[in-house]
């Protein structure tokens, strides 16, 4: 047996394995041997047949799986044996020679190997990195109020439709009425709209519905109809407008004050813009912090200046994902893949460097929050511990949740390191400029 390693270049490697009869003959011949007692052919006693007849019906097979074996074996040794760092697995060369799968022949099975490449760098003081504190203005602040008093809002009888009002309306066309049909007026297309907007209860005027109503699944939902029964419907009917629905945000009282912060917590104006200033902030926050864990993985990968055998990658990419994906959409998702492979490449040199360590309460404290992030989806906000704690322990059980939720920790333990060690340069920004940023 001989194994020789010829360099292609940094990152990738050829290996060549020849075999001669000798090497795999020992192997073989075992492996026929227990074929033979296990066979239970016609004609013999189980483990009788004879081994020539054993040889004919399984020859090729066996001596495929004791060629396949070593040669997997022999590979690994040699990986392992030399310290190659490699990426993925091992592909088979495209000048891999044809085989003759004959017993005693001599056999040549040649590998393209693909290393990684190996890190070393510093982060220092010396490495500065912006972090961008949004400014809360007085404008975010009043549209902020609007919203959440919009949130309580409710509506109400009105006099003239405007457009954020809705109308009840019957709609009438030869012997078909549709009563009471609940008309947004912003939802209303083209000159239609001028029609609704300024519309009192008793107006009647003529629609086309197809221009009004441009969406054939809101135009069915609106005459009552299935959408198949539109075509046949002649477009202008008859609008009589029974009454008009005005839009009116909660008021500034005590009574919204405990419905959006709880009993007695904000008790004045000052109090309510105080807090919607904090809730600012803090959103603002989240988004600085989010930006700024993008900037330090974007100025680390940089910084590695990482080189990858990209031939070699995409090869192991179809050759792992043949069923799911072409060449050609391989080719195209490549590099978002590449950008993602180059950060895990960093976040796990750093891992090492920095001796971080992903302990048993990490992912806990990591599936108990994501947990709590799904029962809030759905509305959910103060969901009892235990029940907390059973969604964490479904979430662990499931492996590619857990292993998603791994990632965001090592994520957070490398973005937190850095940020101790190098230097981060504070800079107000607008939130309109913020928003800009590419």
């Amino acid at each position: 047996m001989n194994i020789t390693k010829k360099q292609i270049d940094d990152l990738n490697i050829e290996l060549t394995i020849a075999l001669q009869g000798e090497d795999y003959a020992e192997q073989e011949k075992k492996r026929l041997s227990a074929y033979r007692r296990n066979a239970d052919l016609k004609g013999f006693r189980k483990g009788m047949a004879p081994m020539t007849l054993i040889s004919r019906l399984y020859g090729e097979q066996i001596l495929y799986e004791v060629i396949n074996a070593l040669v997997s074996e022999q590979l690994d040794k040699f990986i392992k044996d030399n310290e190659l760092n490699i990426l993925g697995e091992p592909l088979p060369s495209a000048s891999q020679p044809e085989q003759e799968w004959k017993s005693g022949n001599d056999f040549e099975f040649k590998f393209d190997l693909g290393l990684s490449p190996k890190l070393d760098f510093e982060v220092t003081k010396e490495d500065k990195v912006p972090y961008y504190k949004i400014q809360v203005t007085d404008a975010a602040k009043a549209e902020m109020k609007r919203n959440m008093l919009k949130q309580l809002g409710k509506l109400e009888e009105g006099e003239a439709a405007g457009e954020e009002d809705y109308v009840i309306a019957d709609l009438v066309q030869d012997d078909r009425t549709v009563e009471g049909a609940y008309i947004a007026i912003r939802n209303v297309a083209g000159d239609a709209r001028k029609k609704f907007l300024g519309a009192k209860a008793g107006d009647r005027f003529k629609v086309d519905v197809n221009a009004a109503f441009e969406n054939e699944n809101d135009r069915a939902s609106l005459l009552k109809i299935k959408k198949e029964e539109l075509a046949a419907l002649e477009p202008e009917w008859n609008v009589a407008i029974v009454n008009v629905k005005t839009f009116v945000p909660a008021q500034e009282n005590q009574e919204t004050f405990d419905e959006l912060f709880g009993k007695d917590v904000v008790k004045t104006p000052e109090e309510f813009d105080k807090k919607i200033a904090e809730r600012l902030e803090s959103n603002y926050k989240q988004e600085s912090d989010y930006r700024l864990s993008r900037d330090l993985r974007a100025y680390l990968v940089d910084k590695a200046a990482i080189s990858v055998p990209e031939d070699f990658l995409k090869r192991w990419l179809y050759e792992n994902n043949r069923e799911k994906f072409t060449k050609e959409q391989v080719e195209q998702e490549f590099n978002g893949f590449l950008a993602d492979f180059r950060w895990q490449l960093v976040r796990g040199y750093l891992m090492k460097k920095f001796d971080l360590k992903i302990e048993d309460r990490d992912m806990q404290e990591a599936a108990l929050g994501y947990a709590a992030y799904q029962y809030a989806m759905y509305g959910m906000g103060n969901v009892p511990e235990e029940l907390l704690k059973e969604a964490a322990g479904q979430i662990l059980s499931d492996e590619r949740q857990a292993r998603n939720l791994e990632e965001n920790v090592e994520n957070e333990k490398v973005i937190a390191a850095v940020q101790e060690k190098l230097t981060l340069q504070n800079k107000k920004i607008t939130l309109e400029k913020f928003q800009a940023l590419k």
